[in-house]
C-alpha cells in the first residue's frame, strides 16, 4: 500500500515560520525571557535557602509578587529595580545581556 503524499506542516515547520513573523518574534522573545527570569529567581531563591515570603521581605515586595513572578505566567515584565533587590536579597547581582540574533533556519 502506498503512503498518502504529506500534504501540511510539522509543527516544527510551521513556528519556524511563525518566527519570521516580527510580531510573532517580540511576542515569542518576551514570553521566553519571562520564563528565564522565572526561573533564574526560582534557582537564586532556594540557593539562597529562601522561601518566598522571606526573599519578599528582603527585597521590599510581597509574597504574591514573588509567586507570580516565579510562575513565569505573570503579564508583566518585572522591573530592573524589582529584579536588582531580588539580587541583593538572595546574596547575587543582576546581570544583563544581548545575545547575536540567530537567522531562522529554513
Amino acid at each position: 500500500m502506498a503512503r498518502a503524499k504529506k500534504t501540511h506542516s510539522t509543527v516544527r515547520e510551521l513556528f519556524r515560520q511563525d518566527l519570521e513573523e516580527p510580531e510573532f518574534r517580540v511576542f515569542f522573545d518576551e514570553e521566553r525571557a519571562k520564563s528565564e527570569i522565572a526561573m533564574a529567581v526560582v534557582k537564586a531563591r532556594k540557593a539562597a535557602e529562601l522561601t518566598q515570603a522571606e526573599l519578599a521581605e528582603k527585597a521590599e515586595t510581597t509574597q504574591s509578587v514573588i509567586a507570580r513572578l516565579e510562575s513565569g505566567r505573570d503579564k508583566r515584565m518585572p522591573s530592573l529595580p524589582l529584579l536588582a533587590r531580588i539580587a541583593a536579597a538572595t546574596g547575587r547581582r543582576l546581570v544583563l545581556g544581548f545575545e547575536e540574533a540567530k537567522a531562522v533556519q529554513r
